[in-house]
């Protein structure tokens, strides 16, 4: 993707996140706004706390990113880079959408913590970056049953379908000319995408975010 049409998109994408945030708020309104208090994150209830668990894996993905390509690792390539520079402006999107569109119902700026990795290492970035992708897939296809609101649904949907080619992309730089991109440690045996709960999630990004996050209030299949 050349600069020209990598702007073009941003600036797509951003005119669709500010409308998806504007109906978004307009939904907010008929149900349950998330708890404030101290302490441990609440994510809230019902969609809003689903809303928020998304937020929260999004601030995530999108603070690794912008660390990655503020420190390149150690012999880098152009296309290696355009690669993650794309991911990482997607995923920015995707932070501030959300927090546009939950609004005073948002979470507060999580704390990310990056020490566990070596961001001079190829291998290291990469391979954090494989986990957060494909956690974050897995994650939105666990989220997805326990929406209500068709138009979240919906939405979520399509983020999704962004976060799956991410993790393509990064399977592909780890494991190039394979079918790694696809492999059955994340197709099911139905060709499907597998999915995980917050439950499951929630303990897996843990380690990366300083702040302890409570989804006590999410709702449960």
């Amino acid at each position: 993707m050349d600069v020209v049409n990598r702007r073009f998109f941003l600036r797509s994408a951003g005119l669709a996140a500010a409308t998806g945030a504007f109906i978004m708020q307009s939904c907010i309104k008929d149900h349950d706004l998330g708890p404030g208090g101290t302490g441990a994150v609440n994510l809230g209830t019902g969609d809003i706390g689903i809303l928020n668990y998304a937020y929260a894996l999004e601030q995530l993905e999108a603070a690794f990113y912008i660390q990655v390509i503020a420190t390149p690792y150690s012999g880098i390539t152009d296309k290696e880079r355009r690669f993650l520079t794309d991911i990482r402006d997607h995923e920015v999107i995707h932070r501030e959408f959300f927090k546009a569109a939950l609004g005073a119902a948002a979470i507060k700026g999580l704390s990310p913590n990056f020490t566990g990795i070596d961001f001079n290492s190829r291998a290291s970035v990469l391979g954090a970056a494989k986990t957060f992708e494909d956690t974050g897939v897995s994650a939105y296809n666990g989220a997805g049953i326990l929406i209500q609101d068709p138009g979240y649904l919906l939405l979520a949907g399509k983020i999704v379908s962004v976060e799956a080619r991410h993790a393509a992309i990064i399977r592909d730089l780890l494991m190039p000319n394979t079918i790694s991109f696809a492999g059955d440690d994340i197709i099911d045996g139905n060709g499907l995408d597998l999915l995980k709960r917050p439950s499951e999630v929630l303990p897996a990004i843990a380690p990366f975010i300083y702040d302890t996050i409570d989804a006590s209030g999410l709702p449960t299949p």
